[in-house]
C-alpha cells in the first residue's frame, strides 16, 4: 500500500510526539506491507497546528535520516492536511502548506460535524488554478453522512475522495462505517490512506484491506491501495 494520508511527523500536530514514536509507527506500517508514505501533518489556520513547511521539511529530513540508519525501507514523502480556508491559496504561495509529495494535489479537511458554507467555491477555485483537491476521509463528515448525495456531487466536480481504511472497521463510528461502505460499493474512492496518529491498529488496517477485497476485485483494489497514490508520486516525478 501507498499511504497518502499520516500524522508521522513528530511533535507538529496530534500525530507522533517523538521522532521515535514516528520510526516506531513507520516500523509497524511497513510490516503489513505499507511501502510508501506521505506525511500530511494538519495546518489548520488560527490553532496551535501551524508548523510551515519550511519547518516541517527539517524534522522530515531527519526522520528520513533516521528511516535510513534504522534499515527501515519504506519511502516517505511531505505534504499537509489543509484545513479548509478561504486563505489557503495564500498559504500556498507563501510556503506555508504543501501539495502531497509538493505535487499540485492538495489533501484538504472540512469540518467534521458543522458545515463549510463556501466549500465548493474553494475548491472550484482551486481547480480552475490547476490544482487537484483531495477531500480527506468524507465518510467522516456529518453533512456526507447525513446525505450521500453530496459526496456524489463532489465527485462530479472532480473532487478526489481519500478515504480511511479504519473506517471500514468501525474505527470512527457506526456513521462513518455506514458511509464508507456506501462510498465504497459506489466506486467513488480515489484511494485509501491510513490517516495514521500513533502506533498499534496496525492488525485492524490489515482487516480492513481484507475486507475491502469484498467490494473491489483485484484490479480495483490495487487502484485504491497503490495505483491512484502512485499517479499522484509520479505527477512531481514526472
Amino acid at each position: 500500500m501507498i499511504d497518502i494520508h499520516s500524522h508521522i511527523l513528530p511533535g507538529v500536530d496530534d500525530g507522533a510526539r517523538t521522532l521515535t514514536d514516528s520510526v516506531e509507527i513507520i516500523r509497524e506500517l511497513a510490516g503489513i506491507g505499507v511501502t510508501e508514505m506521505i506525511a500530511t501533518p494538519h495546518y489548520m489556520n488560527e490553532t496551535q497546528f501551524v508548523s510551515p513547511y519550511r519547518e516541517n521539511f527539517k524534522l522530515f529530513e531527519r526522520l528520513k535520516q533516521v528511516l535510513l540508519d534504522e534499515g527501515i525501507g519504506v519511502k516517505v514523502y511531505l505534504g499537509n492536511e489543509i484545513y479548509i480556508d478561504d486563505e489557503i491559496l495564500s498559504l500556498l504561495k507563501a510556503g506555508k502548506v504543501s501539495g502531497l509529495a509538493q505535487s499540485k494535489y492538495l489533501l484538504i479537511e472540512l469540518p467534521l460535524n458543522e458545515e463549510f458554507p463556501n466549500y465548493e467555491d474553494v475548491f472550484l477555485d482551486l481547480m480552475n488554478r490547476g490544482f487537484q483537491v483531495v477531500l480527506a476521509h468524507p465518510e467522516r463528515y456529518t453533512l456526507v453522512q447525513n446525505d450521500i448525495s453530496i459526496a456524489e456531487q463532489l465527485h462530479e466536480m472532480g473532487v478526489l475522495l481519500q478515504g480511511n481504511l479504519g473506517s471500514i472497521m468501525g474505527k470512527y463510528g457506526s456513521g462513518a462505517k455506514k458511509t464508507i461502505k456506501k462510498l465504497v460499493k459506489e466506486k467513488l474512492i480515489f484511494a485509501f490512506g491510513t490517516d495514521t496518529h500513533h502506533c498499534g491498529g496496525g492488525e485492524q488496517l490489515k482487516l480492513a484491506e481484507k475486507k475491502l477485497a469484498k467490494y473491489y476485485n483485484e484490479a480495483e483494489l490495487e487502484k485504491v491501495l497503490v495505483g491512484n497514490a502512485r499517479k499522484i508520486l509520479a505527477s512531481v516525478r514526472g
